[in-house]
């Protein structure tokens, strides 16, 4: 959530009104300021019912080193305490209420995200690559048959898949060979982490209370959830801790499977792989200064970028517009990579074409909005007392499945077949794969 001292002013509080308007959420500005006025009113009645309590506490002393009746005020003591008691209830009620209204609110916007409704208005910031001129038809994915969807289906029902197989030791080399560069090239420490969490890491980095039917919640004695993403476990490792700024940048990257229910997405993207229930992705997150998070963002996208550079994938970078930035995010940066075998039209809309862009990474800064949320701050300068919220940053570095059926895609021969990337040849012992005998699903 965002600095909650932002709505104890009319000017703060119109601010947000108007940060929270570019993505099309509606402040209720009443509410707030009447919960606002409240707690103030409540806390300053609390400060002087404390105030009075110890005054006379004190007095009950002298009084009885002279000799006077303390009594009356023994009884003047207890109903300041019963009062204060009260006091305190009635607040912490309202900072509930106001707490509530803060976690149901997404990230206040950064000034140079762009204005728009949705991904139609995200803005192009640059394109990489060629993409390749075929001298035969290109095939999607699934019509490569190298993917068995209809196991997929049988074990699990739709949007699920099943490899094998030299689909699957490319899937597998994809991911080790993501991982090896981000640790040994980029300067990330690698983390396995769990992939069932608590409620409490989900409210950490925004998920619930929100997003709660996103999530796949498991039966059992204890509230667990499959992860969204390694965003969540990993991003945690550092709730409730005070860092110094000498322990920052803290960079990361973990390989999990991600499991989403994508309750929002009916009848969208339901062919292939583009859209799973369960998929894989090699996830990093920073944890910096505040100061340093915006060139956080640009170096994290950077390295998601090299991975599809070094593969030889055509990808552009968008910048997401103020009604297509997640709810946790301040910013974010979309890798769009070039996959031939989808349709879509040309651009600025027109007749269907073949081929199309398709979202393989996104890059956020999410600010100190997750920080507030799991209490993690640090202290900028060493042996002082104060401590500011530290902020994280996430980012695909890549989703491992789509980043697979783009190089089916791109790397696919007139015969079905599919080459492999240079860099990936050391991690398969071979340089092709064969074609599939028939298409399945």
């Amino acid at each position: 959530m965002f600095d909650p001292k932002l709505l104890r002013t009319a000017e703060g509080l119109e601010m947000v009104r108007g940060n929270l308007a570019r993505r099309g959420v509606v402040l209720d500005v009443a509410r707030c300021s009447h919960l606002e006025q409240r707690r103030k009113k409540l806390q300053v009645e609390a400060d002087e019912l404390r105030n009075r309590r110890n005054t006379k506490s004190k007095a009950i002393g002298k009084t009885k080193a002279s000799g006077q009746d303390i009594q009356p005020l023994l009884e003047e003591v207890a109903g300041l305490k019963s009062d204060l008691e009260k006091n305190e209830s009635e607040l912490g009620e309202v900072q509930t209420e106001l707490e509530s209204l803060l976690l149901g609110l997404p990230n206040l916007l950064h000034e140079s995200v762009p204005d728009g409704s949705d991904e139609d208005d995200n803005l192009e910031l640059r394109r990489w690559g060629q993409i390749r001129d075929f001298d035969f038809e290109p095939r999607d994915h699934v019509e490569l048959g190298l993917l068995d969807f209809e196991a997929g289906a049988k074990l699990s029902g739709a949007r699920f898949v099943v490899m094998r197989g030299d689909v699957a030791r490319l899937h597998r080399a994809l991911i080790q060979y993501m991982l090896n560069m981000h640790v040994e090239e980029h300067g990330y420490t690698e983390v396995y982490a769990p992939y069932l969490v608590g409620p409490r890491a989900l409210q950490g980095t925004g998920q619930l209370p929100k997003f709660r039917e996103d999530l796949f919640a498991v039966k059992g004695d204890k509230e667990l959830y499959l992860i969204p993403t390694a965003e969540v476990p990993i991003t945690n490792l550092v709730a409730g801790k005070l860092l110094e700024a000498s322990d920052l940048p803290i960079k990361m990257a973990a390989h999990t499977p991600c499991f989403r229910s994508e309750a929002g997405a009916h009848g969208k993207d339901t062919r292939g792989m583009i859209r799973q229930h369960q998929f894989e992705k090699v996830e990093l997150v920073h944890i910096v200064r505040a100061e340093d998070s915006h060139d956080a963002l640009e170096q994290l996208t950077g390295h998601a970028e090299i991975v599809l550079q070094r593969l030889g994938l055509p990808y552009r970078v968008m910048a997401l517009c103020s009604g297509d930035v997640g709810a946790a995010a301040a910013r974010t940066y979309d890798l769009e990579v070039w996959m031939p075998g989808q349709s879509g039209t040309q651009d600025g809309g027109g007749s269907p074409v073949k081929g199309r862009y398709r979202e393989i990474s996104s890059c956020s800064n999410c600010t100190d909005y997750q920080a507030r949320r799991m209490g993690a701050r640090y202290r900028p300068e060493a042996g002082k007392k104060q401590t500011v919220p530290v902020h994280t940053l996430n980012g695909s570095g890549v989703a491992a499945g789509r980043c697979l059926i783009a190089i089916l895609e791109n790397y696919q021969q007139a015969d079905g077949g599919v080459l492999v990337p240079d860099v990936l040849r050391s991690y398969m012992g071979s340089d092709r794969i064969p074609a599939a005998e028939a298409c399945v699903g």
